[in-house]
């Protein structure tokens, strides 16, 4: 007898109530194709109400001390890390990355930016300088903006929406924040916690949707003076647009083409597992995910050797299964796209060494309709091709090899991203003199993904504007303002 499937109905989180929207979307668990989650499909209507709502919290919200702000902080990461076994199970089961990272790197780091930002909030100075001859003293403050508006992505949904969430009610500001469709379950649980954390109606108002329509309505409010934004090139160069007009402050968060640069003198006992985890973690949907790796030549045939035999182990399947070490692409249109630049390569005479195309795939009944692939390594990949200068966003890595320091700083230079790269060297002078010429705002040595979020995180050139971390992050959801003292 056939059971017909309870479906998980979403509603947006207004003025510190759950409201339900005229119209919704279908979610879909990727790990096996089948629609499990309805998502409000709110518009300007729905956003309205949420901008409404973030001001007329704003001026109680705003006159709180940072201490005050701070242990609201600390408490909603409590509650959340009290329950880090659902938010893990429910993001694994909505984005489709496996159950141990979201156990392991989701939900711990969304924990850990409020208490982050609840204790780098009570640290911030200000400047002060004296003109004695004129009998002044000048001193800088710094002030909430008002309502800031925040759209997060689809890869590391509560992880990043957090990150942006936490510095901006820290400073003072109130939000309306706009999650993936997508992937919005872990904001909407999220909001259930709010009122016992102590965060007053208003200040966290959670809307859901697209960003054709729910994006773009809060990106066009007037009421709401800035925006930040985390995702694709081409979303936010119409963000930009669409911001121009009100002269609205945009903090962009973009692709990355991240270049992975191997020297001779490489350990590679090191260098090889790392740089496979930097390739395919989270099914390589994450910006900071290496896409082009340059090999100095006299080892480019034995880490290839290396680096596909390893590739060829990693177990790709059912998410909640914790032996697993890749997941669910995020949908089938993602997954055929990424496929697309497989076919591309082959076609431009290049050689799929391992993954799509080469190997089978062998999934549990339950996931065959799921959004899965290999991983997949390509080699004798052209500068010129698609798959070295577009974000693909996927488990697909190109391996090519160089000969000299100055060539190949070159040739990892030659997109139009510049997020993050690494360098594995055990020659300490070439790493600082490399990591100097390359275009990127982010350089690891010898390492992958170790991150201290004191420091600015973005990216230069089409990988973003502005950066993100505990004084840039101040300095973007403040205004600061000089006064000056005649004494």
């Amino acid at each position: 007898m056939a059971h017909s499937k309870t479906l998980l109905v979403l509603e947006n989180f207004i003025g510190g109530k759950f409201v339900p929207c005229s119209s919704y979307i279908d979610s879909y668990n990727p790990s096996t194709g089948d629609v499990y989650c309805r998502v409000p499909d709110s518009g300007k209507e729905e956003v309205e109400a949420a901008v409404k709502a973030a001001k007329a919290a704003f001026p109680v919200w705003s006159s709180k001390s940072p201490l005050e702000r701070s242990q609201i902080l600390n408490k909603l990461a409590d509650l959340i890390e009290h329950e880090l076994e659902a938010f893990a199970q429910a993001e694994s089961k909505d984005q489709g990355k496996t159950i141990t990272v979201a156990r392991t790197m989701d939900i711990p780091r969304a924990v850990y930016n409020f208490r982050f930002f609840a204790s780098s909030i009570l640290h911030h100075t200000t400047e002060c300088t004296e003109m004695s001859t004129v009998g002044c003293m000048h001193y800088t403050s710094r002030m909430p903006v008002g309502v800031a508006g925040l759209i997060s992505p689809w890869n590391l949904p509560l992880y990043l929406l957090t990150w942006k969430i936490a510095p901006a009610i820290a400073c003072g500001n109130t939000v309306v924040a706009k999650p993936s469709e997508m992937t919005s379950v872990t904001a909407w649980m999220m909001c259930k916690l709010l009122e016992k954390a102590g965060v007053p109606h208003g200040v966290v108002n959670v809307v859901f949707g697209t960003g054709a329509k729910a994006g773009e309505a809060l990106v066009c409010h007037p009421d709401v003076p800035l925006i930040s934004f985390t995702g694709s090139t081409l979303t936010a160069q119409r963000i930009t647009e669409k911001s121009a007009p009100h002269c609205k402050r945009l903090s962009l968060e973009l692709g990355g083409k991240n270049p992975a640069i191997i020297f001779d003198d490489a350990d590679l006992t090191q260098c090889i597992p790392t740089t496979l985890r930097s390739s395919f973690l989270n099914q390589g949907e994450i910006c900071l995910c290496t896409s082009r790796i340059f090999v100095q030549r006299s080892i480019y045939s034995e880490f290839l050797k290396r680096f596909v035999a390893e590739a060829k182990k990693w177990k790709v399947g059912n998410p909640s299964d914790p032996t697993v070490d890749m997941g669910a692409l995020i949908s089938k249109e993602h997954l055929e796209k990424v496929r697309s630049y497989v076919k591309k390569a082959q076609a431009e005479g290049a050689r799929v060494l391992c993954g799509e195309g080469v190997d089978a795939l062998a999934l549990p009944t339950g996931n065959q309709k799921g959004y899965f692939m290999l991983p997949t390594v390509i080699a004798e990949v052209k500068d010129e091709s698609c798959c070295m200068q577009e974000e693909i966003f996927g488990p697909v890595t190109c391996v090519v090899a160089f000969d000299t320091e100055d060539e190949v700083i070159e040739r990892a230079n030659s997109v139009k991203y510049g997020l993050a790269a690494t360098v594995w060297s055990s020659n300490v002078g070439r790493v600082h003199r490399v990591a100097r010429r390359l275009q990127s705002g982010l350089v690891w040595t010898n390492c992958w993904l170790v991150r201290d979020l004191n420091l600015p995180f973005g990216g230069m050139k089409a990988s973003g504007i502005g950066r993100e971390g505990a004084k840039d992050s101040y300095e973007f959801f403040t205004e600061v303002k000089t006064i000056t003292i005649k004494h």
